[in-house]
């Protein structure tokens, strides 16, 4: 046996036990993938300028592929699966009662996590004050750049709101299921839920149970979706990493910290109730959602991962289904904290680079804006930049300032991304938690009251 045989063996079997390791192991995979994505992203980037960029260009559509077909096949499933799992869960309760109390729970929730998730953005701020850390050259440049989104003038009139109102029922269902429009869709399955409970259940039990069928079909898909998830991190990452670039990172490094540190602060609170509303320990529950928290922060869109959202909260967290089903597609289109606490730090960061003196009046607006703006705004990448323009408008701040952060918006997106579905999943166990004893157990073999015969 040659010394070259000696000195293999060990890589192999080095190599064998690392692939044993990550078997079966998403998360550890995402975060390898992570890790190579930024590595790669460096080594193309324009700080070692080893590559040309327009090879750069090129290889990074390339890389990020997977992940464009990866986001592709989930937004196609979510619409479906959305409209499946909130009319099941809805007809699966034969209580209405419940149904109501578990609404009232999940939107009281929501309202009061939002707004504690604002404030706490605005005080950090405030206290730490990033924007005086940027250099005031940099206001030339975000002066003059282009608005590329409608700007909001605050608060609608009064006489606007019954039109706003009406404008939240979808006159044509397909039409807004083809254009994404969530809220709408929401309120669609909603009023079918409502409606199969109030028709005879010989009657609703066809399509209760051709639903069932889709929902189990949309999960299937997913499933098969996620066998390109690293590979799908890896390119997006890299490709981020690569037009981006260390420089760019380095002067919003201030602000990006203030951020960061917000949402950890909010994600503790999150530990804290999901620690008295669920049976588990901490430790088992923060094990439960590491896949689905990496694969939020990955994809940067809560309606992306909604589906391993819904597994998770069932399967892992025991949350009775009727709830989860309910719930999870809804936070997904509501429940946007950590889009909250991004405006609040945001809105004040330019003030400051901007001179701007905000009142008490208007940090009751950026709380109240973030409240209401985040209802309704899409679950997909990038939408708390156009939210934050409104809000911006309202405090009399340059909306043009977002130039100033788009550079490092999308690590931040996908930071608060993974904090709005963490409280997806809080909302879950909280419902749970002061509903007790009021929902089903097994709605895969509940079926509208009389269905059965």
């Amino acid at each position: 046996m040659t010394n070259s045989t000696y000195l293999f063996k060990p890589i192999k079997n080095l190599v064998g036990q690392f692939e044993r390791l990550i078997k079966g192991r998403l998360w550890l995979k995402v975060l390898i993938a992570l890790a190579l994505g930024v590595i790669s992203g460096i080594l193309l980037g324009p700080d070692l300028s080893l590559v040309s960029a327009p090879v750069v260009k090129t290889v990074t559509a390339w890389l990020a592929l997977p992940g464009q077909v990866f986001l592709a096949i989930i937004q196609m499933i979510v619409v479906p699966l959305v409209v499946a799992s909130i009319v099941r869960g809805l007809a699966a309760n034969n209580n209405p009662a419940a149904m109501k109390k578990n609404g009232a729970i999940a939107l009281i929730f929501i309202v009061i996590s939002t707004a504690i998730a604002a404030a706490v953005g605005i005080l950090l701020a405030l206290n730490i004050q990033p924007g005086n850390y940027i250099d005031a050259s940099a206001l030339s440049d975000v002066s003059n750049a282009p608005l590329t989104s409608t700007i909001a003038n605050g608060f609608p009139e009064i006489s606007e709101l019954p039109g706003k109102v009406s404008a939240l029922i979808p006159r044509n269902p397909l039409a807004s299921m083809a254009s994404g429009e969530m809220l709408q869709v929401i309120l669609f399955a909603a009023v079918l839920g409502a409606a199969l409970l109030s028709i005879p259940a010989k009657q609703s039990k066809p399509l209760f149970d051709l639903l069932g069928a889709l929902q189990d079909v949309s999960l299937q898909i997913v499933s098969w979706a996620m066998l390109l998830a690293p590979l799908a991190v890896f390119g997006l990452i890299t490709r981020l990493v690569a037009n981006l670039g260390i420089d760019v990172l380095a002067g919003m490094a201030i602000y990006v910290v203030t951020v960061l540190l917000g949402l950890l602060i909010v994600a503790c609170l999150y530990l804290v109730v999901a620690k008295l509303t669920l049976a588990q320990q901490l430790k088992e529950f923060f094990v439960n959602v590491r896949e689905l928290l990496l694969l939020a922060f990955s994809t940067s869109s809560s309606a992306a991962v909604m589906p391993i959202t819904l597994q998770v909260v069932e399967d892992k967290l025991k949350v009775k289904p009727e709830i989860a089903r309910f719930l999870v597609p809804l936070g997904a289109t509501i429940n946007m904290t950590g889009t909250a606490l991004y405006q609040g730090v945001a809105t004040v960061f330019l003030a400051q680079v901007f001179n701007v003196d905000l009142s008490l009046s208007s940090y009751l607006f950026i709380v109240t804006m973030a409240v209401a703006a985040s209802i309704g705004s899409p679950a997909t990448p990038g939408a708390g930049i156009i939210i934050l323009s409104m809000v911006l408008e309202g405090v009399g701040i340059p909306a043009a300032g977002i130039a100033l952060i788009l550079g490092v918006d999308r690590i931040l997106d996908m930071s608060r991304t993974a904090l709005n579905v963490l409280g997806d999943v809080v909302a879950c166990t909280t419902v749970q938690f002061f509903s007790s004893g009021n929902t089903l157990e097994t709605p895969e073999e509940t079926v509208p009251e009389g269905a059965a015969g």
